[in-house]
């Protein structure tokens, strides 16, 4: 059995992540298959248990963490890079995978001499960007997170020909509501809707374009993450979508952040779910819980939504705006054979995305 040492900063257990939720898929899935799983991340340690989680005494970041803190934080990389491979030495990791190219440490590669490494990549760079061109020299295999991505890495020109993928995986499996409960669901079930707080997921947008006629609840659970791209960016989405659902209140909800493991439970319990996402998701946790327990998916034809839920979904163009996500998903909701065959579709389109297989690609692509 072997030790693997997975990097990423920001971890957080249930933080509304993909890439946090990646890690802890990786994670569950190794311990699964009786392997050692270690994550290293920045500190201040939250306050609740995590086991296997090695916070690092060299990098501490505020709450939430912009690109910017991380660069202030490894202005000087020495001591992260000692840190780090102090640690991996002292537990005699077999394996190092970093999360990111940044928050991931991929650029400083800090692993001893005769530890294998991984890149995970979950969104492709810029070419010209130096810090991604020194983690893929550095990495002794690159894994990106989807097909989709490791399409994305040969169309912007990248030798992707080692490219391993090692899909990320769901970390609650649950069996989908019987057809008459999923039958009642489509008469009059809520629409209802998982995120981070991120502007380009377009959920102010979408709100905003609910049409007037539109009767059946919408509940939108709405996560601050412990990173965003501009400071103050979450909490002016959240305002936002707030001040939209403030004129819906008879149909609209924001609800509070659920844990990992809820969010396909309340998923179970929807008609359908929207993924109004403006720049393409490069694989799309919510969308895969959702379709996971047979609920289809209505999202804009870009990105990994349409490869993942492909019958299971329907999809619009972007150009079309919000307004045709709300025309696509009253139209599916209204057809019952179109709708129970997108509901039985839905759990087959996701069920390879389990964290033992994605541990098992993971340990053949590092050779252990």
């Amino acid at each position: 059995m072997s030790t693997v040492a997975l990097c990423l900063l920001s971890y957080r257990l249930d933080q509304p992540s993909g890439i946090d939720r990646s890690i802890g898929a990786l994670v569950e899935g190794l311990r699964r298959l009786g392997h050692t799983p270690l994550v290293l991340a920045a500190g201040p340690a939250p306050h609740r248990p995590e086991p296997g989680v090695i916070r690092l005494k060299s990098v501490s970041l505020p709450q939430p963490a912009t690109n910017a803190d991380v660069l202030a934080a490894l202005a000087d990389p020495g001591p992260v890079v000692e840190e780090v491979r102090g640690i991996l030495a002292d537990c005699r990791v077999d394996a190092a995978c970093w999360g990111d190219t940044l928050w991931g440490l991929g650029y400083l590669d800090p692993a001893p001499d005769g530890v294998t490494t991984a890149l995970m990549v979950h969104k492709i760079r810029p070419s010209g960007e130096d810090r991604w061109q020194r983690a893929l020299t550095a990495a002794g295999v690159v894994c990106p997170a989807s097909d989709y991505l490791a399409d994305s890495g040969a169309a912007a020109g990248l030798d992707t020909s080692c490219w391993v993928t090692v899909s990320n995986a769901l970390h609650t499996l649950l069996p989908p509501p019987p057809a008459g409960e999923r039958e009642e669901l489509r008469e009059a079930g809520p629409v209802r809707i998982v995120s981070r707080a991120d502007r380009a997921k377009g959920l102010a947008e979408l709100l905003d374009a609910l049409p007037d006629d539109w009767g059946r609840p919408v509940e939108l659970v709405l996560a601050e993450a412990g990173f965003e791209l501009q400071p103050g960016g979450q909490a002016q989405t959240l305002a936002a979508c707030r001040a939209v659902a403030a004129r819906r209140p008879d149909v609209v909800s924001i609800l509070p952040a659920l844990g990992w493991c809820e969010v396909p439970g309340f998923f179970a319990g929807a008609a359908a779910t929207v993924i109004a996402t403006r720049v393409p998701e490069t694989f799309c946790f919510t969308a895969a819980e959702a379709l996971s327990v047979g609920t289809p998916v209505v999202g804009f034809n870009l990105g990994n939504v349409p490869l993942l839920a492909r019958a299971a979904g329907r999809t619009v163009p972007l150009d079309a705006g919000p307004q045709a996500l709300w025309s696509a998903l009253g139209g599916l909701l209204a057809d019952p054979d179109r709708y129970r065959q997108a509901s039985s579709a839905a759990p087959r389109q996701v069920a390879r995305f389990t964290p033992e297989r994605s541990a098992r690609a993971l340990l053949n692509a590092l050779g252990l």
